[in-house]
């Protein structure tokens, strides 16, 4: 090495701004010229990747299936918050599940990671000496999503039914003079956000939150179909076993091929579910339906087991919103039997974004708007949402018109900016790791997708070869042709974040 070149080096480092200082040790020269192309080379970079996200862009919004469509695109640097691409990145545009991205965010910081709802099962009354209780047995509910969920081992609905049934033959009990009483008062009982469309609030995706939800609010139901295309199908059983509502059976036979394109008809509190559409002759899958009132199911399931085991029941089994329409006085508080505590938050969260669960994220809504001490009510807590990264980010309220927790309803407006900034703001925090961990993996990319009639959108994380961490927002809204083919679209234009 020359003192000439030693130079060359000390006055390319000023023109740099002095990003750090010279080392005129020969051996060090070669690291400090590495140092120095990596600097220079930065900028190149960035305007390599926004040339070929634009160019992409560009071929992407001429396709034949967009003509009549709104497209919105946001890429973020994740680490300086840098906008690498955007367009149309101030439309609002419907969401669909990609909400929840947004939803459970603000579950981390409003609740925290460990936040875990806690079900108390408690007795009201005396217990005489021979072991009769003079009261009724209590389950009450905090709006635990996951209460009876098989998603967990211990939320099973075999292990929660044996443990409250231990629990009540330890204190003593044989026989109860009362009833035993879901307490969903929490959330004033079941409720669907006002609004979710009349199709989905039947379906296992529309089951709306109780205060005590139960099973995930949702009934199995086994159908068989007819031997020809066009005949009714025949309905098998349903499981568990809800013999206390009439399920009507309107659905025919499809094609081969079709699959399930079944929708239970039915809302919070009705006795009627019906059965529409078409389930295609080859199939053998059971379909989901939400139960009307999960809150009464899981009463009547203790029910049914404390009578398994010997204890007899009196009254039978009811809910506290029902005792409400009837006129009858309010439940007292009673004597703590034992107390189920969920999962932690950043547990529920994984399957909230795993497998987009709507319950979950209603629930989540409602649970922050009781800890901020305001009302409860869908749309109150969803405008609670948007005032909380308004002003947390300062993201202007009219790029968050959010009308529910989970994204179900096509009345959302949210911008792909607005999205993007959340999630990039995320990875600052402490708990971003179990966040990041909730999102599903697709097309080699860590995103949440969301599909709703008309509706397809991706937001999420990917580092690309060169090592640079993004953070992207794609809503597309009012497609045409199939959802498979815009997704592979779709797919090619996030492609070039790699």
């Amino acid at each position: 090495m020359t003192v000439f070149f030693v130079k060359k080096i000390w006055i390319l480092a000023v023109r740099v701004n002095s990003l750090f200082m010279i080392c005129f040790d020969i051996r060090k020269c070669s690291c400090l010229l590495g140092l120095l192309l990596v600097v220079l080379h930065k900028p190149v970079i960035g305007q390599s990747l926004q040339k070929k996200v634009a160019a992409a862009y560009q071929q992407f919004e001429q396709d034949k299936d967009l003509k009549y469509a709104s497209v919105s695109f946001t890429v973020l640097n994740a680490q300086t918050g840098e906008t690498v691409f955007a367009k149309n990145e101030a439309l609002g545009l419907a969401t669909a599940s990609t909400l929840k991205t947004i939803t459970s965010a603000a579950a981390y910081h409003i609740l925290g990671a460990d936040y875990s709802y806690q079900t108390q099962l408690l007795h009201t009354g005396k217990i005489s000496d021979d072991g009769v209780l003079l009261g009724d047995i209590i389950i009450r509910g905090s709006g635990d999503p996951s209460l009876a969920s098989n998603r967990f081992e211990t939320t099973r609905e075999a292990l929660l039914l044996g443990q409250w049934t231990a629990a009540i033959k330890a204190a003593g009990i044989k026989k109860i003079e009362g009833s035993i009483i879901a307490d969903d008062a929490v959330f004033g009982g079941q409720t669907a956000a006002p609004r979710w469309i009349w199709q989905d609030l039947g379906s296992y995706y529309g089951a709306g939150p109780s205060g005590l939800n139960w099973r995930e609010n949702l009934v199995d139901i086994q159908l068989r179909p007819a031997s020809r295309v066009g005949e009714t199908t025949t309905l098998i059983a349903t499981k568990p076993n809800i013999s206390y509502i009439k399920v009507v059976n309107e659905s025919t036979t499809g094609a081969a091929g079709s699959g399930d394109k079944v929708y239970p008809y039915a809302a919070p509190y009705s006795s009627i579910i019906y059965l529409r559409g078409t389930y295609g002759i080859d199939m053998k899958k059971n379909i989901q339906a939400a139960l009307p009132d999960a809150a009464y199911d899981a009463a009547l399931r203790l029910q049914l087991a404390l009578e398994d085991q010997g204890i007899t029941v009196n009254v039978p089994a009811t809910t506290s919103k029902m005792l409400s329409l009837s006129g009858k006085i309010k439940i007292s508080e009673g004597k703590l039997l034992i107390t189920h505590n969920s999962p932690a938050l950043k547990e529920l969260v994984y399957w909230f974004n795993q497998k987009s669960i709507n319950l979950y994220g209603e629930s989540f809504l409602k649970t922050m708007a009781i800890k901020q001490g305001k009302n409860i009510d869908t749309e109150n807590a969803a405008q609670l949402l948007s005032d909380f990264w308004a002003s947390r980010l300062g993201i202007p309220k009219g790029a968050l018109r959010i009308l529910d927790g989970s994204g179900l309803s096509p009345e959302n407006r949210v911008t792909t900016d607005a999205m993007a900034r959340i999630l990039a703001s995320a990875k600052k925090e402490s708990w971003f790791d179990s966040y990041y961990k909730s999102f599903p993996t697709y097309n080699g990319m860590r995103m949440k997708s969301g599909t709703i009639g008309g509706v397809l959108g991706y937001t999420g994380y990917h580092k690309n070869a060169l090592g640079t961490e993004l953070v992207f927002s794609l809503l597309v809204n009012n497609y045409e042709g199939t959802a498979y083919n815009m997704r592979q679209k779709m797919f090619k234009l996030l492609n070039t974040l790699k």
